[in-house]
Order: C-alpha cells, then structure tokens, then sequence
C-alpha cells in the first residue's frame, strides 16, 4: 500500500502524462475505487463498467489534486469516483434524485456555510457525518446528487453599476474542463487556501451576499480598496481554477 509521499509523487507523474504512474495509482488505489462502486451495484450496470467508470472518476481526481488542498488525497478522489459513475446514470435515467436527498443537501450546504463562516474552515466529510448523525457515503451522495455546496449558477448579488443579477460565473469565469461539481470544490479548497483577509472578503460578498460598501464600513477601508481587493483576489482564483 502506498504512503502518502509515494502516492503523492506518483500523482505528480502522472500529471506530467506518465501512463505507468496512473496505471500504478489505479491498481494500488483499486480497493479505494471498488469501495465506491459497490454501492451502485444492482443499477443496471455490469461491474465491469462500473469500475471502468469508476477508474475514470479517479483518474480525474489525480489530473487535479493538488498538495495545497490539505486534504488526503482519497478523500479528494471519493466524491470524483462517485460523481462519474453518478452522472453516467442520470445521463441514462437510470436514477432520479429524491426529495428527501435534495432536502438534506440543502442542509448539509447551509451547515457548511456556517462553518466556514464561524471558523474560516470547510468542515470535513466525517465532520459533516457526525452533524447530521449519517454516514460518510451517505454524505458524498446527497452532496453529489443535488445542489453543490458552491453553485457557480447562483445569484450573489447585483451589479452595483449596472443593477443586472450577479453569479459566481460571471465574476470567476473558469476554462477548464473540470466537471460542475468538482469545480465547486476545487473553489472551495482554493478559497481555504487564501490568506485571512481575502478569505474575509470572499466569505462575505459571495457567501454572505454583503455589498462591497458593507464589507469595506465592516473592515474600516473605503469600498474602493474592497472593489480593488476583490478583482485581484479573483484573479488569483480564476489562476488556480486554470492551473
């Protein structure tokens, strides 16, 4: 079994299109991606194919892990694995998402809002677990099935120039061709890693819905340092989405 030192050097390879170090990541890291895939077993799909997905899944996760997420990488890559195998059986309405599920990702955003608010830190899957007294896996699925916790379709606010609805999208504008929901968190593991005054900022105009007049009378600047703060602090972030 691989430490983390070695996987994480194998993941750097393969970022670099080494196939010999993705197929060893595959195979060592083959109980961490059946583990996923048992629970879509009886769905319609051979087993075969789930793990094909499954590995697909995975492989996504190593082409976009980075070491200053701070988190394992298994726990990076078990959602990613999941989300694959997810959207290929909404794709061909092998599933539907219940009320009760789309329910509890409500809740389950909320209380990561709170969190990140109250402490500065995104709490953890396990943590999440514990909250709501449910499992890790019941956790990934209500979160990977609905709503993500960061919706770049949502609306943040208006345009303070020209009065239009504002999105997450229209301010972050990413071109890489990561998946909807892998993409929210990635934002959220970038957001993690700004300094404390940039994570402020960002926490309250796009989590809190605050005005850049209300967060500058809040942090003792003009509103016209927070507009030249906020469009370098996106900037930063619109780089690390692209990298």
């Amino acid at each position: 079994m691989l430490d983390f030192s070695q996987t994480l050097a194998l993941i750097k390879q393969a970022q670099s299109n080494d196939e010999l170090a993705k197929e060893k990541l595959v195979v060592e890291n083959s109980p961490l991606i059946k583990s996923v895939i048992k629970r879509y077993k009886n769905k319609g799909i051979e087993y075969d194919d789930l793990y094909q997905l499954g590995s697909m899944g995975f492989l996504k996760a190593v082409q976009n892990f980075k070491e200053e997420f701070n988190v394992k990488f298994s726990t990076y890559a078990v959602p990613m694995i999941a989300g694959e195998i997810k959207r290929y059986l909404r794709d061909n309405g092998i599933i539907k998402v219940s009320r009760s599920v789309k329910t509890l990702c409500m809740q389950i955003n909320k209380f990561i809002e709170e969190e990140i608010s109250i402490n500065n830190k995104t709490p953890s899957v396990e943590v999440i677990a514990q909250h709501f007294n449910i499992t890790n896996q019941e956790v990934i699925f209500a979160m990977e099935s609905s709503v993500a916790p960061i919706s770049f379709s949502t609306t943040i606010g208006k345009d303070e120039d020209t009065g239009r609805n504002l999105t997450i999208i229209d301010k972050v504008e990413c071109e890489t061709s990561i998946e909807k929901n892998m993409d929210n968190f990635l934002l959220m593991s970038i957001i993690k890693t700004l300094e404390p005054r940039d994570k402020k900022i960002i926490l309250l105009r796009y989590f809190r819905g605050k005005t850049q007049k209300e967060i500058a009378k809040e942090m003792g600047v003009s509103q016209v340092q927070i507009s030249r703060l906020e469009t370098k602090i996106l900037e930063k972030i619109k780089i690390k989405m692209a990298e």
